[in-house]
């Protein structure tokens, strides 16, 4: 597991990309500059690690694009010490990001290989999430909640009610709504009952799954 300059370097190029691309927020910035994304890949694609791509891993999902991963990160407005859920861990690199940025992570996973694979390979890297969770990512973790922040990293048909009753008053939920093409959705909780709702940029996902265990 190895992070060179070369790694570095490469990182630095991608970073000058996605904020081409609009990203404005520093901290995102840093964060995406700091996190060995070759190392959340497989081997064949290291050559690939540092274009703003999506790339296949385990169980028929993808490694989001740098470009995603921190347009989403942006919209959370993650503060140091915030609690944030994030649903669908992945290969783990979203969560480094959030980890980078100093988040107190809860993170569920329901695809079992994924799962086991990124509970050993984050605190490897020093990316300790404060819970990584086998589970239903529509159900959220009520045990946890309330949270500063909600990231959902899978296309949802519709918006689970679990996930917006979890936030915190002036929390933020991100999340990508639609079957085909997901419309980036923000909710800002404004009151027990009231949400501020932003409908944003297209994007495309891999569904979001229910849980079949």
């Amino acid at each position: 597991m190895k992070d060179t300059f070369k790694h570095k370097g490469l990182r630095q190029q991608l970073v000058a990309i996605i904020k081409n691309k609009g990203i404005i927020d520093e901290n995102v910035l840093k964060a995406i500059g700091k996190v060995p994304r070759h190392l959340f890949m497989d081997s064949g694609f290291l050559d690939h690690a540092y274009q703003d791509k999506a790339f296949p891993i385990a169980a028929d999902q993808t490694i989001s694009q740098p470009y995603t991963v921190a347009y989403q990160t942006e919209l959370l407005q993650v503060k140091k010490g915030d609690k944030v859920l994030e649903i669908g861990t992945g290969s783990g690199y979203q969560a480094a990001v959030l980890c980078e940025l100093g988040a107190k992570l809860y993170s569920i996973e329901r695809q079992k290989e994924l799962f086991k694979k990124t509970s050993k390979f984050l605190p490897k890297l020093g990316y300790g999430a404060k819970k990584l969770i086998f589970g239903d990512g529509y159900k959220g973790l009520v045990e946890e909640a309330p949270f500063d922040s909600i990231i959902v990293t899978a296309g949802a048909p519709f918006v689970p009610k679990p996930l917006l009753s979890q936030l915190k008053i002036g929390g933020r939920l991100v999340i990508p709504v639609g079957d085909d093409i997901q419309i980036m959705t923000l909710f800002i909780r404004k009151g027990e009952k009231a949400f501020e709702k932003h409908e944003l940029d297209q994007f495309r996902f891999v569904p979001l799954l229910e849980d079949k265990n």
